[in-house]
């Protein structure tokens, strides 16, 4: 009876203070199975989904007819794999891994890769520190939802421990965000971390907005969310198009400044809030929502699906959503060394080393979760560098080339290898995006800025493929007023490319 007391005493607060959890060993593996199996059928759910509806809610006879056995398309997910990477350097270098330790990861590793991170890579591979290399000077994808759908891993790790979980997001998502694109990795991975102990999905979103600033759009943009949750508790409907109507703009991704497209961190992090509010802990119902919003609507399913498995927990997961994971737990994910069985071992582990390092402890068999609030992370916001007020095709007059470069009649795009050909055009504003893709031949170009040579810039692709509408050059933060911008190409080649090859298609310019 004295045992008993005590350890019931240890849980207790101190005066004003909130107490101390535990959960059990078995329910915690079960939770972390759970949250890992969320997100490979959320994901498979959505993926023949993905980017086919911008701006435009998904029909309901338009949505994907699911199977079981569709989920072995996770296995080749970069939501997964890139995700368990991440958590690799942690199992490597310790809980304390540095930032520097996740963009060694990173820079080295043989994943194609899109938007932030493909930008965040690229900038690591040729000399930019991992501390720089997610912030709008090295990468225009700062906002996007690169590390949103990569820290999945964090909140399965830190039970109930939101700061530890930010702790970890600061670390790692600095490696290809910024300001809120790191945010919508905070976000969620405090949904997780309070899905542990918490049985209403509505109290998850909101301790996962505790965990970002109040001021930051993120964080205005869920809070908004709440807000029409509550005005309209039954038609997730109408609160979508509340976001639309306010929050679907000013998009400085290039591939979706002036367009549809829109791959932002915040706006998709909504969509992932919008199925759990609406959902209310139905896992079909849920997954449906997060689709049906649009966009990025596999990455946005899945981690809705992973923050309600976490909640449920495997054994409570319909049969239907998880039946198909026993036949490849044993198959590992592409470019990882995990299979699901060892994803859920090790991030068990370190969930208990996560708890331990915050104060908690193991108590037969129990794990004993120190009181831990959701604290705000401190405030950046990429806003501040402007907005996309005009796209520039290169057909338009104000476009001066110099030189032979071809025309693409289908893209419109121009091209050239041509050493000292020239492309040069003036516009008003505060920055701007010179738009062009990655090339597998892509070379180099002086870049000039009002009649200063600024620095060189390459467009070779680090990949055998080409990517479209990237960053070709780009500056913020210029004084307001007329500016001019031009590249000279050089006709060399980086190191590792087949040609040397500059490619434009317009400028975007900011505000």
């Amino acid at each position: 009876m004295k045992r008993f007391t005590l350890a019931c005493l240890l849980l207790l607060p101190a005066f004003g203070q909130p107490a101390a959890r535990s959960i059990s060993l078995a329910d915690l593996r079960d939770r972390i199975q759970g949250g890992w199996a969320g997100q490979m059928f959320g994901v498979s759910y959505g993926a023949p989904t993905e980017f086919r509806y911008r701006n435009a809610m998904i029909p309901v006879d338009k949505l994907p007819e699911w199977r079981p056995e569709k989920v072995d398309n996770a296995l080749n997910q970069d939501d997964l794999y890139v995700d368990m990477t991440f958590a690799k350097v942690l199992d490597d270098k310790g809980l304390n891994a540095t930032t520097d330790d996740f963009g060694a990861m990173f820079r080295e590793a043989k994943y194609r890769l899109w938007h932030a991170n493909l930008a965040a890579r690229r900038a690591l591979r040729r000399g930019v520190p991992a501390t720089l290399s997610g912030t709008p000077k090295f990468n225009v994808h700062a906002n996007d939802i690169d590390f949103q759908i990569e820290a999945d891993f964090i909140g399965l790790m830190t039970p109930g421990l939101p700061q530890e979980a930010n702790s970890i997001a600061w670390r790692a998502g600095r490696v290809m965000n910024y300001g809120d694109g790191i945010y919508g990795g905070m976000f969620v991975g405090c949904m997780y971390a309070a899905a542990f102990f918490e049985t209403d999905p509505h109290r998850v979103v909101e301790e996962g907005l505790k965990c970002i600033p109040a001021r930051s759009p993120y964080g205005m943009l869920i809070s908004d969310l709440i807000g029409w949750h509550k005005q309209f508790p039954n038609d997730w409907e109408k609160a979508w198009g509340e976001i639309e109507k306010k929050w679907n703009r000013r998009e400085p991704c290039p591939a979706g400044a002036m367009s549809p497209f829109n791959i932002d961190a915040k706006i998709n992090g909504a969509y992932i809030a919008l199925g759990l509010l609406y959902g209310d802990g139905d896992m079909k119902k849920t997954i449906e929502i997060s689709t049906r919003a649009g966009q990025d609507s596999d990455c946005n399913p899945s981690s809705a699906a992973g923050v309600l498995g976490t909640m449920l927990g495997w054994n409570k997961i319909p049969g239907v959503w998880k039946s198909g994971i026993p036949a490849i737990a044993d198959r590992k994910f592409s470019y990882t060394d995990f299979t699901f069985k060892t994803i859920v071992d090790s991030t068990v582990n370190r969930a208990i080393a996560v708890v331990r390092k915050a104060g908690g402890r193991v108590e037969n068999d129990r794990l004993i979760v120190p009181a831990q609030a959701g604290k705000a992370a401190k405030l950046e916001v990429w806003d501040d560098y402007g907005s996309p007020v005009e796209g520039v095709a290169v057909s338009d007059a104000r476009w001066k080339f110099g030189g032979n470069w071809a025309t693409d009649e289908k893209s419109g795009l121009r091209m050239t290898d041509e050493k000292n050909a020239t492309a040069e055009i003036a516009f008003e504003g505060t920055g701007f995006i010179v738009v062009g893709p990655y090339l597998p031949d892509g070379g180099f170009a002086e870049a000039w800025v009002d009649g200063k040579r600024v620095n060189n810039v390459d467009v070779y692709s680090d990949e055998d493929a080409r990517k479209g509408d990237e960053s070709v050059f780009h500056q913020f933060m210029l004084k307001p007023g007329q500016h001019t911008v031009k590249l000279v190409v050089l006709g060399v080649r980086h190191t590792n490319s087949t040609g040397a090859k500059v490619g434009i298609n317009r400028l975007v310019v900011f505000k």
